[in-house]
């Protein structure tokens, strides 16, 4: 008799998958920055560290979100988020290698990458905001979410800071919270 061979994907392997999304890249991120002494977290943008020509290191950089984007399409792949998170995961997915491969060396072109990987971490705290019943987390995601506003608004208009650096963790951090309570929530599904 035919075994029919399958697996399983829970909550833990959903977990796992986006735990790893956001730790592998920032991992990379802080390897290319230990290993770059004139990288300045006020005065840089991160992209700086993956600049082909100026940073020898810069391939650790841009592995780094390169790998940390094919683990976002494998989470979202994987593990069942619904199609507004779904739409926002691959954009994110997407962006984040798009990223790494369009270094700081091609100019605008990397800048309207940069910022398009940005635009999927806001819509998800939006849907997220519009689809929790939780009150509390609502709120929680609309603060996170207006932090990193202000920080890039400022960045922007009063150069505060120099560098990009700061409000770009900021954005991430603020986003991996509900990110991860997303994941966290992933039904568990079957695929055969």
């Amino acid at each position: 008799m035919p075994v029919r061979v399958g697996y399983v994907v829970c909550r833990s392997t959903c977990f796992v998958l986006a735990t790893a999304s956001l730790i592998v890249p920032l991992l990379f991120v802080f390897l290319a920055t230990s290993l770059s002494p004139w990288f300045n977290l006020v005065n840089n943008a991160l992209s700086n560290l993956g600049h082909e020509i100026r940073n020898p290191v810069a391939i650790i950089f841009n592995s780094g979100l390169g790998i940390g984007g094919v683990l976002v399409g494998l989470y979202v792949a994987r593990c069942p988020w619904g199609t507004p998170f779904m739409f926002s995961g691959i954009a994110a997915g997407i962006t984040l290698t798009l990223v790494g491969v369009i270094d700081e060396y091609y100019g605008m072109t990397h800048f309207v990458v940069s910022v398009a990987f940005f635009l999927p971490l806001t819509a998800f705290l939006l849907v997220y905001v519009a689809i929790r019943r939780n009150t509390a987390k609502s709120v929680a995601a609309l603060v996170a979410l207006s932090i990193a506003i202000a920080l890039w608004v400022t960045h922007f208009i009063y150069r505060a800071p120099r560098g990009a650096a700061i409000p770009e963790l900021v954005s991430v951090f603020v986003f991996a919270p509900f990110y991860l309570d997303q994941a966290r929530a992933s039904p568990c599904t079957e695929h055969g």
